[in-house]
């Protein structure tokens, strides 16, 4: 026998007991952003390698370590796309989108060959939002109210905000000179990733998750002390605004994201109730990425919430959408029953066009289409045998309780309705 053939690692499959679950979240989050004034895009998973590394950076985990890249048969070099806001500007820019104001959405897989962990997949799912051509901070404030709004509307608490600023890309480079100094002096006790980074990337060992760099970057020059200053009065307007609605947030001057498109406001949202993969959460501003990727300069800002994470929170807290089940099922015998079955339920679904309805196929005696009624978790069993075609009625068992009786087809949308 041919061996079975399985997913690629990291890649999993969602199952139809779970679906209803995502489906329900992302309703939710479409329903807020949607109410803010965001429109859906949708864009390739595939884009031209380049787009990744001119706007993510050459010297990143992701572009070094964890893109699928492949050549095209033209020799064009390929990557599945590892986040989404790249590939979105490209798409905003192609299109013309950013000769105006955008706010857009989208949700898909991304990919990353990384060692698969609890959090943390090669496919993984996100849902992304960015808005081009806004001055901040009314909209980075915006941007992280609605974050709060979602998680409200999710069920979910105890999440924790962080806020950080990087300044403007001048400032970060006098900043870098002072943190490199500051690493040099302790080279010593940098880890192989960070040694690499030192004169590369030094703000990436500020983000490193090693507990034995911890220390070495709690002393570390903080940004926050070297801002420019416009770059200073938007943060601090961001936080009276944030202030002014009574949320409350974290100011970590370590928070410097993974990515070198960002400036400005960055944010996260964390929680300790996944371990050591936390973020739920995460964005900033990235104003300058549409002039890197050689379009006219705008304004962006943009965040993305992992919907693996999310899902595995509201397990976690006991907060999982509460789904809605079947309905009813028809549980017919006999050729004549199953042919009117099927007429019936045809009929239901034109008078109560919401109804979730299964009418049983494949035959089978009453016993076993009633065990297949039960797995389903229908509310009622409507059945259908000769006597009640003959009478043109149906019997209806409420399957909580076990009671029975005998509705007319006549009557029967009016009675489930009720």
């Amino acid at each position: 026998m041919a061996d079975t053939i399985r997913s690629v690692r990291g890649m999993n499959d969602i199952l139809p007991d779970t679906t209803p679950y995502w489906q329900a979240v992302e309703a939710t989050l479409e329903k807020i952003l949607t109410s803010y004034g965001y429109q859906e895009i949708r864009f390739p998973i595939v884009e031209k390698t380049a787009l990744f590394c001119r706007s993510i950076g050459e010297v990143t985990d992701i572009v070094e370590k964890e893109m699928y890249s492949f050549d095209d048969r033209n020799g064009d070099s390929l990557t599945l796309r590892p986040e989404g806001t790249a590939g979105c500007v490209r798409a905003a820019m192609q299109n013309g989108l950013l000769n105006q104001t955008q706010r857009l959405w989208y949700m898909g897989p991304m990919f990353r060959h990384e060692r698969p962990q609890k959090g943390r997949y090669r496919q993984f799912h996100q849902i992304g939002v960015e808005a081009y051509g806004f001055d901040g901070p009314d909209i980075d404030a915006e941007m992280i109210l609605m974050t709060a709004r979602l998680w409200k509307q999710l069920g979910l608490t105890g999440l924790t905000l962080q806020i950080n600023s990087l300044g403007s890309t001048e400032a970060r480079l006098a900043y870098r000179e002072k943190l490199i100094a500051y690493f040099e002096a302790n080279q010593t006790q940098l880890d192989e990733d960070s040694q690499r980074r030192l004169h590369s990337n030094p703000l990436r060992i500020l983000d490193s998750k090693n507990p034995d760099m911890q220390a070495l970057n709690h002393g570390a020059p903080k940004l926050l002390d070297h801002l420019d200053e416009a770059s200073k009065q938007e943060f601090t307007a961001l936080c009276t605004a944030l202030d002014a609605v009574g949320l409350e947030y974290e100011i970590n001057p370590r928070l410097v994201r993974g990515l070198d498109y960002y400036g400005k406001t960055v944010f996260e949202w964390v929680t300790d109730h996944l371990g050591s993969q936390g973020t739920v959460c995460a964005g900033g501003r990235y104003d300058g990425l549409v002039s890197q990727l050689g379009g006219k300069g705008a304004t962006a800002i943009g965040f993305a919430i992992g919907l693996e994470r999310l899902i595995a929170l509201l397990e976690a807290m006991d907060a999982l959408p509460t789904i809605e089940k079947i309905d009813a099922y028809i549980v017919a015998v006999g050729d004549n029953a199953a042919k009117q079955a099927l007429l019936l339920a045809e009929r239901l679904r034109d008078q109560i066009p919401d109804l979730k309805l299964i009418s049983h196929c494949g035959g089978g005696s009453f016993k076993s289409q009633f065990k297949h009624a039960n797995r389903s978790g229908a509310r009622w069993s409507l059945i259908l045998g000769e006597d009640e075609i003959s009478q043109q009625v149906i019997g209806v068992k409420t399957m909580a309780t076990g009671e029975q009786e005998t509705i007319s087809w006549d009557a029967l949308a009016t009675y489930l309705q009720s």
